[in-house]
C-alpha cells in the first residue's frame, strides 16, 4: 500500500482497529434474543445475519429501529433518557449499551495486532489519523486499548449528535472528521468493515475506501462501494 498520495486516514473503530465488534455482537444478541422471547415468542430467533443486515455500523438507535422494522415490530421511539427497561427504541438501545459496558469492563479490549502495527507505522510517518465510529463508547474503548495517543480526532456517536451530523450510511461523520483534520475527502482514506460505513465512505467522495472483511463478505463490501478489500490491516503495511 502506497500511502503517499493521501493526507489523512479515517478508521472505523469496532471491527477495524479493535475486536469490539464481537463484544457489540454479543451484547446485541443477548438483548434482542431476550426481547423477542418476551415480546413475541412466535418471532424467529435473532441471528448473526440480523446483525450484519440491520445493525452493523449504524448508530445504536438506528440499528434498533432497523431491526424492529425488519420484524414488523412497531415501538415508540422514546427518548435517549429512557431507562433500559423502557419498551421503546431508545430503551432497547440503552439496554444493549448497558450490556456492552459490562463486557468491556469485565474483559477489556486489545487492538488487532495487524491494525496496531499499521496505526503505529502511519503515526511514525506523521500521517494524521481519526476514528469515525457510530458508537458513543468509542472514547472508552480507545482508552481501554491504550490507543488514544494515535488519533488527533475522535468522531463518535455522541459528538455526531451534538453537531447534528447524520450517522452512517450518510457520509457526514467521515466528511466532518476529514475537515477537522484539515483535509478534503478526496485526499483521505476510509477503512471500514460495515456495509453502512463503506457506503458512507463511497458517498463522501473519499480518495480510497478500504473494506475490511471481518465476516460481512468481500463481495458485499465491493458492492457497497469499497475500492479494495482486505482481511487484515497487516496486508496494508
Amino acid at each position: 500500500m502506497n500511502w503517499e498520495p493521501y493526507a489523512a486516514v479515517l478508521f472505523d473503530l469496532d471491527g477495524v482497529v479493535t475486536p469490539t465488534a464481537e463484544v457489540h455482537m454479543r451484547a446485541w444478541a443477548v438483548m434482542f434474543s431476550k426481547f423477542l422471547r418476551d415480546y413475541d415468542p412466535e418471532q424467529a430467533p435473532y441471528t448473526e445475519r440480523d446483525y450484519f443486515d440491520y445493525i452493523d455500523g449504524k448508530p445504536r438507535y438506528d440499528g434498533v429501529a432497523s431491526f424492529l422494522e425488519s420484524r414488523g415490530i412497531d415501538l415508540p421511539t422514546g427518548d435517549p433518557s429512557d431507562p433500559p427497561t423502557a419498551l421503546t427504541v431508545c430503551g432497547l438501545g440503552n439496554r444493549k449499551n448497558e450490556a456492552f459496558n459490562e463486557v468491556l469492563r469485565d474483559e477489556g479490549v486489545t487492538a488487532y495486532p495487524g491494525s496496531l502495527r499499521l496505526v503505529r507505522q502511519l503515526h511514525a510517518q506523521g500521517m494524521p489519523m481519526a476514528i469515525v465510529s457510530s458508537s458513543k463508547n468509542a472514547p472508552a474503548v480507545l482508552a481501554a486499548a491504550d490507543l488514544e495517543q494515535y488519533f488527533a480526532e475522535v468522531m463518535h456517536g455522541g459528538a455526531a449528535a451534538e453537531r447534528g451530523l447524520a450517522g452512517k450510511p450518510a457520509p457526514d461523520t467521515f466528511v466532518a472528521a476529514a475537515q477537522d483534520l484539515g483535509v478534503e475527502p478526496a485526499h483521505a482514506v476510509v477503512l471500514e468493515d460495515a456495509l453502512s460505513g463503506v457506503s458512507a465512505g463511497a458517498a463522501g467522495g473519499f480518495g480510497l475506501v478500504i473494506g475490511v472483511d471481518r465476516g460481512v463478505g468481500a463481495e458485499n463490501l465491493v458492492d457497497a462501494g469499497a475500492d479494495v478489500v482486505v482481511h487484515d490491516l497487516e496486508e496494508l503495511l
